[in-house]
């Protein structure tokens, strides 16, 4: 299902301001040039205040479409334009400049919409979408025998918030997540083969083997299997006969992890032989146990149930193949198989085989895709991947198309990512120069963070700061992740990510435990006595309680909740969760506003203080909630 499409046929929310407006300017430049093709109204929120809370800048680009001068264009939508239940009347005077239209919403239609938001409470102007497309998320995306890494950080967080924003809005059943695993092919092959020697020789413990001691055992064979390849292509090189290539080929350092093995290997493992294929089991055992332990630690959503390797789709991938060169999808160029994609605009075709037989990454994706559509039913299928693998997407998308292995209405869509930098501007690496292990990061973030809340509240008992600590530290490693634009590039600093000032997953964390604690005071005072503040905090938390905005502060608080509901179903719609994060950072910002402006539990009367701390309910939900789809656990006290 082609998203923008769905969004454009859904009417605004009736909390959305900006869209109600650019509806509703859009239904005034019909009225007042009917038969003339304008383009969309153009409504921003004010830079400033002062000039109200939306602009309408359309006069100027329908001005050059009629011929009319845009003042006179202006005046003819403020003539037209329906706001009544909305906003503030317009006028001559509304209109600044050559044409810009200033509009301030009314505040009865601001507590209107906030009592709309506020019930039902689990909603929060999110209703659930019957609509929405069943969707497969792509995530995490592991290696067998390889300790996760760095380099997994956004497949896992930005995969895993997809899936919490897409069930938040169509419901849990509506989301299958899918760790594609890589527990396939020579790689897996070379360390099953090192591993069956070192078991035989006595050198390892097989039930009692760790993912550090297959990580080190993954490099060791393939350095050996590297060491024989290189030395076979220099012979090839050299124009040395077939005799020596295959005798360079039995010679390794260890014959039984010489490249050939390797291959007599994977043979063995993919035609089923039960010793082979119990050491394999091992590996993918031991290495999906790590994996799971790291996306918990990170309060990402991967369970076993979530995984699917390469090896899953193994016994599809030869009559995929046949059906495609069948049906002349795919057609053989010096050897191998290949789908040629220049009618779709794209120059290079995506080989389903290789010369040698061999199948590759995009015929295991091919039988993927088919796989989540046809089985899994989905209608949309989301690939939470390292922006380099662009045109690998493009072209198995495109191929998947033409062939017809997905209908035309399903979405493929690749939610590209950037690389994670080091403060040297270069991709993160450890001193050694190999990637850094996630495990050590969050172990570093968890001890960072342990020694800012120790220096903030020395006093917090040590299970409490413990707790605290761990919530602060994914905190700082999810938001600065998802914050940052996917597509682009960011630095990793942990010293920066961990503070709780600025535009940090910890500020959001302090500003939310700060709600909380001003309803923690309204309703049990320090001193222990009946709380004064009672009755107006049961008012507070009464459903369909009334709102009332009257200062600056309050207005602005309103604005930043009332932005929430369409921040999300932004997030379903791009796939950027940099959009919620602006959403609550704005929220955080603006409730520290409020709280300085406008005293809660000293307010002027009792109607003004329970009015207020209905504002602080609603903030703390709100903020809750989408710390919740951040996948940021929160806390109560910091």
């Amino acid at each position: 299902m082609p998203t923008d499409a769905h969004a454009a046929s859904t009417p605004a929310s009736p909390l959305d301001a900006l869209a109600l407006l650019r509806e509703r300017f859009g239904d005034a430049a019909r009225g007042a040039f009917p038969g003339t093709a304008l383009p969309e109204p153009v409504v921003a929120a004010s830079a400033n205040a002062k000039f109200g809370d939306f602009q309408c800048n359309s006069a100027m680009a329908y001005a050059k479409v009629l011929g009319q001068p845009p003042r006179q264009v202006a005046l003819a939508l403020v003539e037209h334009v329906k706001l009544d239940d909305l906003a503030e009347p317009l006028g001559p005077a509304s209109v600044a400049g050559p044409g810009f239209l200033n509009i301030t919403l009314k505040p009865a239609w601001i507590e209107r919409a906030l009592t709309t938001l506020a019930v039902p409470a689990a909603q929060l102007g999110l209703t659930p979408d019957a609509t929405m497309p069943h969707t497969v998320v792509d995530l995490c995306g592991v290696n067998l025998a390889k300790q996760m890494h760095i380099g997994h950080l956004r497949a896992t967080v930005i995969g895993d918030t997809i899936a919490r924003v897409l069930e938040r809005l169509g419901g849990p059943d509506r989301v299958i997540r899918q760790n594609h695993v890589g527990d396939w092919g020579l790689p897996i092959a070379m360390v099953t083969a090192k591993l069956l020697a070192l078991e035989a020789a006595g050198e390892v413990n097989l039930a009692a083997i760790t993912i550090d001691q297959l990580d080190a055992i993954y490099k060791r064979a393939k350095g050996e299997c590297d060491a024989n390849v290189g030395a076979i292509r220099a012979a090839a090189a050299w124009g040395m006969g077939p005799k020596v290539i295959a005798e360079l080929e039995e010679a390794a350092h260890d014959p039984l992890v010489a490249l050939t093995h390797a291959k007599t290997t994977l043979v063995r493992l993919q035609s089923g032989d039960a010793g082979v294929r119990r050491v394999w089991q091992r590996i993918y055992d031991v290495t999906m146990a790590a994996c799971i332990e790291n996306c918990a630690r990170l309060n990402s959503i991967v369970k076993p149930r979530h995984s699917a390797g390469e090896s899953s789709y193994e016994a599809k991938l030869a009559p995929l193949v046949a059906r495609l060169e069948a049906s002349g999808v795919a057609e053989l160029s010096a050897g191998a198989l290949i789908v040629r994609l220049d009618e779709l605009g794209i120059a290079e075709p995506c080989i389903v085989r290789k010369s040698d037989g061999g199948f590759i990454y995009a015929t295991t994706d091919l039988a993927a895709i088919e796989h989540r559509v046809r089985t899994l039913g989905a209608g949309r299928v989301v690939y939470c991947v390292d922006a380099r693998q662009a045109l690998h997407f493009r072209q198995v998308f495109a191929a998947a198309h033409k062939a017809g292995i997905v209908p035309a209405e399903v979405s493929l869509e690749h939610a590209a990512f950037g690389t994670i930098l080091g403060e040297d501007g270069r991709p993160f690496k450890s001193r050694s120069g190999e990637s850094v292990r996630l495990g050590e990061v969050i172990d570093e973030a968890v001890a960072r963070a342990d020694a800012q809340v120790l220096a903030r509240n020395p006093q917090m008992p040590d299970t409490q700061r413990a707790e605290v600590a761990k919530a602060v530290a994914i905190a700082a490693i999810r938001y600065t992740d998802l914050a940052s634009e996917r597509v682009k590039d960011y630095v990793f600093s942990l010293e920066r990510m961990v503070k709780f000032e600025g535009d940090t997953g910890p500020y959001l964390l302090y500003a939310l435990a700060r709600v909380g604690s001003i309803l923690r005071n309204a309703a049990e005072p320090a001193s222990g006595a009946p709380s004064p503040h009672a009755a107006a905090l049961a008012a507070a938390l009464a459903p369909g309680g009334s709102f009332m905005i009257t200062e600056p502060g309050e207005k602005a608080l309103a604005m930043a909740l009332l932005r929430y509901p369409q921040a999300v179903r932004e997030v379903a719609r791009t796939l950027e969760p940099h959009r919620l994060c602006a959403c609550l950072y704005e929220l955080a910002g603006a409730f520290s506003g409020f709280f300085e402006s406008c005293p809660v539990l000293k307010a002027p009367s009792e109607q003004a203080k329970s009015a207020r701390l209905r504002l602080c309910v609603l903030t703390q939900r709100v903020m809750t909630d989408g710390l919740g789809l951040l996948g940021i656990p929160t806390v109560e006290r910091m």
